[in-house]
């Protein structure tokens, strides 16, 4: 990125005032080593964002940011009820991917001696990879069950436990889903899709806690030096692509009627209170639900697996965060709380200590935020900050974001040779697909750890926990 065009306000933190169509600045987080390393369009997108009606504060880019569809991946923006608009590009196509992690209470020298044999199991167990399908068929009603009715749902169905729900952003169930405004397209491809991995950046892993940064928070998250935790990361699979290719279509040709003039086609939008508007937020919900309750089914699966091998082990839920969303929250904008429809893409939610939607314990710590790494690299446990809301609108980074794109990552690595190499490493790798392991190297990503030590400096989230990969359950 040519950091000409950006003013630079501190070590952490660059801006573009609004000029020409945009409504409000731009602000990208970053320390400067990061932001060279991103793509000019990360420039232009979140620059595009920022001329978008009823947009509110400022258009946003995380230290993970680069070049998505429409918003770019990183990006958070909030819009007012009465003018502004719901953008299916600020989404994303996958929708609610997110990060669900479980304490375990075991050691790596539990563990140690029947990791093999606990990968191949994990691997048996979770379907993993493009077109994956798991032993649960949706009829229609289950279908719109579920869809209503998120990890709530499945938990009546006997997946996991009611106390998950209490460490589930929005209590494991998005209110306002429709399921009437799913297609019936995006419902057939989720029939037999519940409680898979899928594809691409989508894993399950064993981890280390290798460093604990913050002993007092970690301690309120249940988190001890060298215990292992199980991370899933996985969203709503071919049901929220569905819906994402479906309503950009249809905002793309409806902008005109509104009166919108967009920088750029993949910033299709419609307005809140549109008819358009209202059935998107509808779907959009409703495939939260689906990613909610996927991601609650994966983790019982896990659990079966652990139990088999370990008895006496309880995987309790450290919390559940979602990516790729579009929620209604109350935020302080000029001294006064109102309600904004805050877009988040490839961007995490990180509520502070106190929040009114954190459940004891996590209220007196703040929110935990899940950043996931890639095969091979750390993962991190932080917290959200009482700052974060002045600074994001309470939002942190997602992940390392990546560095180069899945043609040139496979043009450059060779699938088993990354396995082969991981494995000189301790990391044991499983995934279907040779392929997708070399698309996912961990040299295709931007430092992780770097990421999350520009997200601390900026106060969007503190440093708790970093985390090393033991098995990885890749799709």
């Amino acid at each position: 990125m040519d950091l000409s065009r950006l003013q630079k306000v501190s070590d952490f933190e660059w801006r573009v005032q609004p000029k020409a169509a945009m409504r409000v600045p731009a602000v990208l987080f970053a320390d400067e080593a990061l932001a060279l390393q991103m793509d000019d369009k990360v420039y232009e997108q979140m620059v595009a964002v920022a001329t978008l009606p009823g947009i509110v504060q400022a258009s946003y880019a995380m230290p993970d940011a680069h070049w998505g569809y429409g918003f770019p991946i990183g990006g958070v923006a909030a819009f007012d009820p009465e003018d502004g608009v719901v953008s299916a590009g600020g989404v994303g196509f996958d929708i609610s991917c997110g990060v669900r992690t479980l304490t375990t209470g075991l050691t790596f020298a539990d563990v140690g001696p029947c990791k093999s044999m606990l990968a191949d199991a994990l691997f048996e167990e979770i379907p993993a990879g493009v077109g994956s399908r798991g032993a649960i068929t949706l009829d229609d009603h289950g279908m719109d069950a579920m869809l209503s009715g998120g990890a709530g749902w499945a938990v009546e169905q006997g997946y996991g436990e009611a106390a998950d729900l209490t460490r589930t952003e929005e209590g494991g169930c998005m209110a306002g889903a429709d399921p009437a405004q799913v297609s019936a397209r995006a419902k057939q491809r989720q029939r037999r899709e519940m409680g898979t991995l899928g594809s691409g950046n989508h894993y399950l892993e064993i981890q280390r806690v290798s460093k604990i940064f913050d002993q007092r928070v970690a301690n309120a998250y249940g988190l001890g030096q060298d215990e292992l935790l199980v991370t899933i990361h996985c969203g709503s699979r071919g049901l929220g692509h569905q819906i994402g290719t479906e309503f950009l279509r249809e905002m793309v040709n409806a902008s005109a009627s509104f009166g919108i003039e967009l920088p750029d086609r993949e910033l299709a939008c419609a307005p809140i209170c549109s008819e358009l508007g209202q059935r998107y937020l509808g779907a959009m919900r409703a495939g939260i639900n689906c990613a909610l309750a996927n991601r609650q089914i994966v983790a019982h699966l896990a659990r079966a697996v652990f139990a088999r091998f370990f008895p006496g082990a309880s995987l309790a839920l450290l919390f559940d965060v979602s990516h790729n969303t579009c929620k209604v929250e109350a935020h302080e904008v000029g001294g006064v709380v109102r309600p904004l429809y805050v877009h988040r893409k490839g961007a995490t939610r990180a509520f502070g200590p106190g929040h009114t939607e954190l459940a004891p314990p996590l209220k007196t710590v703040g929110q935990p935020v899940l950043v996931g790494g890639s095969m091979g690299t750390a993962s991190y446990v932080l917290a959200g900050t009482a700052s974060s809301e002045q600074r994001a609108l309470s939002s942190a980074c997602h992940g390392a974001g990546r560095a180069m794109s899945r043609n040139a990552a496979k043009r450059r690595w060779r699938g088993r040779e990354v396995v082969d190499d991981l494995a000189r490493r301790g990391i044991l790798i499983r995934s279907p697909s040779l392929r997708g392991v070399a698309e996912e190297a961990p040299g295709a990503y931007k430092d992780v750890t770097a990421v999350v030590d520009a997200a601390d400096a900026a106060g969007l989230a503190r440093k708790v926990a970093c985390l090393t990969p033991v098995v990885c359950i890749k799709g």
